[in-house]
């Protein structure tokens, strides 16, 4: 056999989008190029690796065990480049992060000193709704994504951040209870809430199924910054990530309300697709992550304790 590396790179595309066509385009090829590759590459094979059944193409059974055994492979030279790479810190590129709209509160903690350290990168940062995140992770337009609630129909792997906590607020000016109150309590007041998609409302949600709750005075909103300032100016209660009003609690603009089953917890996950090969950047920010995130969390957290 007398396959190249550049083979098994154009294979493992046509795998991943399963037309020569549209790896052709995300090879920056041509059609035919692509074709000759993948036809120079079946002739090591007695066995299909793939077949056209009408006008698709499919991958066969063989043809998958080979594309794993050429992802390990297309891995393992990826991992030469970064160690060759990082040891000259010569690292350039662009890293693609799309985060949830709340967590822009932390991310920047957590890219600061990677990008100070490696000042040939670019950042391509999307802040947006659980939905549009995932939807990005899984068209492969970005190297990671930042959720406080893992997808339950996309196999990922994750990088557990922090805590995610969730608490009832209200404006200076509402009367604190003497005692914790029970949930029914939320019912007598207008509740605010975020858009559907949100992770933030996936979580409101539940507790009020949870606790058989009857929301009847609704007000919705498309960002944490509109719930946050409606909630100041009085038109009714909602339960946020305590990341996201840090200032208006210290200020006194916010108050928490202490209810029984609150705060309602996640965690901050990095994920990225379990199938995706990261890119040397990729791979050097995950490893920076594992190595300071720690640190990073005790230097710039260290307040989020004071809130249970």
């Amino acid at each position: 056999m007398n396959y190249t590396l550049h083979q098994l790179q154009v294979f493992l595309k046509i795998v991943e989008t399963k037309s020569v066509t549209k790896a052709a385009e995300e090879l920056h090829l041509t059609q035919p190029a692509v074709s000759i590759q993948l036809r120079n590459f079946q002739d090591q094979f007695e066995i299909p690796l793939t077949e056209i059944i009408g006008r698709q193409l499919y991958v066969t059974e063989f043809g998958d065990e080979i594309a794993e055994i050429a992802r390990r492979i297309n891995n393992e030279v990826q991992e030469i480049q970064f160690k060759t790479l990082a040891f000259k810190g010569h690292l350039t590129g662009t890293l693609k992060i799309s985060v949830v709209s709340t967590a822009k509160y932390i991310i920047p903690y957590f890219l600061s000193d990677f990008l100070k350290k490696h000042q040939g990168i670019d950042l391509q940062l999307d802040v947006t709704n659980k939905s549009k995140v995932i939807r990005s992770l899984e068209k492969n337009e970005v190297d990671f994504a930042l959720v406080s609630i893992l997808p339950e129909n996309l196999r990922v792997f994750n990088e557990e951040l922090m805590q995610n906590k969730l608490f009832l607020v209200a404006n200076r000016d509402f009367e604190m209870p003497k005692n914790i109150i029970l949930p029914k309590k939320i019912t007598e007041f207008p509740i605010i809430y975020r858009e559907n998609g949100s992770g933030t409302r996936f979580k409101m949600e539940r507790f009020f199924e949870t606790n058989h709750l009857k929301i009847k005075n609704k007000l919705e909103l498309t960002s944490n910054e509109a719930v946050k300032q409606a909630v100041i100016a009085g038109l009714g209660l909602s339960i946020m990530p305590l990341i996201g009003i840090k200032n208006e609690l210290q200020k006194g603009d916010l108050k928490i309300i202490p209810v029984k089953g609150l705060p309602t917890k996640t965690d901050w996950n990095l994920i990225w697709q379990s199938q995706k090969s990261l890119s040397p950047i990729a791979k050097a920010y995950l490893n920076f992550i594992r190595e300071h995130k720690k640190e990073i969390i005790e230097n710039n957290f260290n307040w989020y304790e004071d809130y249970q």
